[in-house]
């Protein structure tokens, strides 16, 4: 049967990352990790650049602090949340084929008649039965109840236990936000999707507190200012979307929530989620540590326990986003190119002898390393000019510099224009302040 054009798209994105050197199978050796991946050269560079942009977009500004909280947290903290009792998804195995399948993702013809959507088996699927997605592990030498703790499923907890210590250190006064970027354990179901769903990923959180009777204000704000960010990565605002929380949809702690969406190859999907969440979380950690989380307000002289917007995405999930949206298939110069924005392109240009001979390469590592302290950058001599270039469309970057004869009289290179092909002659003096230049006006 032919693949659609979904899986297709998917298949030629999950190759590309492999073969540039994006994103590999985890332990692939060993036939891999199911949902479980490793970060390449260009990948760690792509996420760390797209981290980057979020840290600057939330914490150069006065209102917003940074944290790094522990992965490991006193397992009350997990009670407190409702994850111990209430972080689960329906589970429905097929009996027949083993398959394993979220119930909240069948169709309810096939639940009622218990048809397993993989083997078209009729009866063959399970009771649904709760699966707590948090991953359990013990502190200490023994193995035993009193030892349990857990791999946070989110990092948002972490702020809500700290958020005291950040104000009175920081001075801060409500507004103010607390940015976390960090990892997450999530024992998922039904991963999938390539790095879209999987078990470990990092996630992009930022809360802020808020006065009650103020929050819809902030809410409403943050809802922009999440927008914004995702066009600033450079990602097509047509593919862009809001999806707001209807009644029956909204978690039981959340006012107010929306989801920016992406129409991905499989579908409009999350990309992150605005909430608000009102007092709930620190009123149940007031309440399970016996601590008063009250904030004073110097000016009214007044107590109250802050309201909190939420803003929540995850770093893998927007590195696919990024590398789906710039995914390019050039027919007519036959080449595919990824045209990632200059500011989040792991290499920014790729240098090239035109010939290994002349004096041409020794020019060349002399341009490479007088732009290396400026962007990354790196040298390339094999293979035809043309092939080079591609093999760097490929992977995302967006100048090249050609070392020619002429090079040698007059000490001008040409800079190529990765979207467009122009190339204009300029000074080998001129490069580091033209590509900055075109990077900034990008």
């Amino acid at each position: 049967m032919p693949k659609n054009n979904a899986t297709n798209t998917m298949d030629k994105i999950v190759s590309l990352a492999k073969r540039r050197g994006f994103v590999f199978q985890s332990s692939e050796i060993y036939g891999g990790l199911n949902s479980c991946w490793d970060y390449g050269p260009l990948g760690v560079e792509l996420k760390n650049n797209i981290e980057k942009m979020w840290w600057d977009e939330m914490t150069l500004r006065p209102d917003i602090v940074g944290l790094d909280a522990s992965i490991l947290m006193h397992p009350r903290v997990w009670e407190a949340s409702g994850h111990v009792a209430s972080f689960t998804d329906p589970m429905i195995d097929c009996k027949q084929c083993k398959m394993r399948f979220k119930a909240d993702d069948l169709p309810p013809d096939k639940l009622e008649a218990k048809q397993c959507p993989h083997c078209g088996t009729k009866g063959s699927l399970t009771d649904a039965r709760n699966f707590n997605l948090m991953f359990k592990t013990f502190m200490g030498p023994l193995e035993d109840d009193a030892a349990v703790t857990y791999l946070r499923p989110e990092t948002a907890q972490g702020i809500y236990v700290n958020y005291q210590n950040v104000a009175t250190v920081s001075r801060l006064k409500v507004p103010f936000g607390i940015a976390q970027v960090g990892k997450a354990f999530r024992n998922e179901i039904t991963p999938g999707n390539f790095i879209f769903r999987t078990r470990e990923f990092t996630q992009m959180e930022m809360q802020f507190f808020v006065k009650p009777g103020e929050d819809e204000t902030w809410f409403e704000y943050w809802k922009e200012q999440r927008w914004n960010f995702y066009l600033k990565l450079g990602i097509n605002p047509d593919k862009l979307r809001f999806s707001d929380h209807g009644p029956n949809d909204l978690a039981h702690y959340a006012k107010a929530a929306t989801d920016v969406e992406y129409e991905f190859p499989f579908g409009w999907k999350e990309l992150e989620g605005v909430h608000n969440r009102t007092d709930f979380d620190l009123t149940r950690h007031q309440e399970f540590s016996g601590k008063s989380l009250l904030y004073f307000d110097d000016a009214n002289k007044e107590r109250y326990l802050p309201y909190i917007i939420e803003t929540s995405a995850g770093l893998n999930r927007t590195m696919l986003t990024v590398m789906i949206d710039a995914y390019w298939e050039d027919t007519e110069h036959d080449r595919i190119v990824l045209k990632l924005h200059p500011r989040l392109a792991p290499v920014k240009a790729v240098i090239c002898p035109l010939v290994k001979k002349d004096g041409l390469p020794e020019i060349a590592h002399q341009i490479e390393d007088d732009l290396r302290p400026h962007f990354p950058v790196i040298y390339d001599q094999q293979s035809s000019i043309g092939k080079r270039y591609y093999r760097q469309d490929e992977a995302g970057t967006p100048y090249g510099i050609t070392v020619d004869h002429q090079s040698q009289e007059d000490k001008t290179v040409t800079l190529r224009d990765r979207d467009t092909l122009a190339q204009e002659r300029l000074p080998i003096t001129a490069l580091v302040d033209e590509i900055k230049k075109r990077m900034n006006d990008a």
